[in-house]
């Protein structure tokens, strides 16, 4: 779906500027998210150089997970968001990110000191996501679920890239801190150009009532719910998805071939899902948050099955499998967010969508350190399979609400 297809205000200078201006976002959030999962994408490299643990690598991934719900919660209690230019906000952000990132090339990966880092750029991640979601939304009314769509879509390729870099860089780790951290720079760079739209409001810091809705309301605690489900999964598939490739592949290729395709899977199949937010968002809008949030959730857990299921099976037939995953396990995220600012009073929206993502990245603290960790002791294959457990969890918790008749 084409940016000029947005629904936007009338007149061609309008049309033309919101497209530019979300189109800049865009950019700026892949470039900004890109060294997420830099110590991820890498990891191979790392752990045969540094002689770590499972327990240590798996470190360096959930310490950004838990940096970041550290950093969430941080911006939504004091509403530095608010208070400051929200441009002003990411660039900083980005520009701390692009500093600890690089500094890993002096610190190596593999040290307490390293653990430190990544927490500390969770944090800073907190700055670039939520935040961009913000500038994103003040940019449209009533095609909100395409404009978060566009924006989960931007994050999801900004995870992805790192895989990518792994794959031409043959897999040196050094190549990859390096090439992420240079992009977080060029994301704070671009953050100074860009625009908020017509649409841009501020919002009120965390309230403490909107706890009492998550568990009260049947469709915020749907959403959450849901929400809870997708997160089970999603940042451990994105994590180790490459680990688990690798370790596939190396059934029927030579080991450093295995890790290179293992890469280059990794990539295609997280970006894959950053193109199908963007058509999830427009189908969101027109039939419905909840019944494609569902239908996502539906295909990504039957993905899952099947790519355990195909655990060290014909190369093509595990690749094959990998992206139909990655493909179908994000497009839902952007409309959980959107479901709970359905249903939410306005006043508690902006709390409850702070409030629903640090309880989701709380989760992903456990998943993404135990993965690694469960996986040496059962083995990938069955690690994998605990995985679609999320999506079940997930289409249970939407059927709660749509059984009330509610769909937005």
């Amino acid at each position: 779906m084409a940016l000029t297809d947005m629904e936007e205000p009338e007149g061609a200078d309008a049309r033309a500027t919101k497209r530019n201006a979300t189109l800049l976002l865009c950019l700026t959030v892949i470039c900004g998210m890109s060294p997420w999962f830099a110590t991820g994408a890498a990891i191979l490299d790392i752990a045969r150089e540094r002689q770590i643990g499972p327990v240590m690598q798996a470190m360096l991934s959930s310490a950004v997970q838990a940096g970041f719900v550290a950093g969430a919660l941080g911006v939504a209690v004091t509403g530095i968001a608010d208070r400051i230019d929200p441009r002003r906000v990411l660039a900083v952000s980005a520009l701390l990110n692009a500093a600890l990132t690089l500094t890993l090339l002096v610190l190596p990966p593999g040290s307490p000191a390293s653990v430190l880092l990544r927490f500390l750029a969770g944090m800073g991640f907190a700055g670039i996501y939520p935040v961009g979601m913000k500038i994103m939304v003040g940019w449209g009314l009533r095609d909100r679920g395409y404009l978060v769509g566009l924006l989960v879509g931007a994050l999801t390729m900004g995870s992805a890239l790192p895989h990518l870099v792994s794959y031409l860089g043959g897999t040196d780790w050094r190549v990859v801190i390096a090439a992420t951290g240079i992009a977080s720079l060029l994301a704070a760079l671009m953050a100074l150009f860009l625009r908020l739209g017509p649409h841009h409001a501020r919002a009120r810091g965390f309230d403490i009532r909107a706890i009492r809705l998550i568990w009260t309301d049947r469709n915020i605690r749907a959403a959450t719910g849901g929400y809870l489900g997708h997160m089970w999964e999603l940042y451990a598939f994105w994590s180790w998805i490459g680990a688990f490739a690798a370790a596939s592949y190396a059934k029927r290729l030579p080991d450093a071939e295995a890790a290179a395709l293992a890469a280059l899977t990794a990539f295609c199949a997280i970006a894959l899902g950053a193109l199908c937010c963007v058509p999830a968002g427009r189908m969101a809008d027109r039939w419905g948050k909840s019944r494609i949030a569902a239908t996502a959730l539906i295909l990504s857990g039957t993905a899952g099955l099947l790519s355990a299921a195909s655990f060290g099976g014909e190369v093509w037939l595990v690749a094959g499998l990998l992206l139909l995953w990655g493909a179908a396990i994000i497009p839902d995220s952007a409309q959980f967010s959107a479901l709970i600012a359905d249903h939410a009073p306005p006043h508690l929206a902006g709390s409850l969508m702070a409030l629903q993502t640090a309880l989701g990245f709380a989760l992903t603290i456990l998943t993404v350190q135990i993965t690694p960790v469960v996986a040496a002791a059962i083995g990938w294959q069955a690690t994998f399979l605990l995985l679609v457990l999320g999506p079940g969890f997930g289409i249970a918790a939407l059927r709660t609400a749509r059984s009330g008749g509610a769909d937005q």
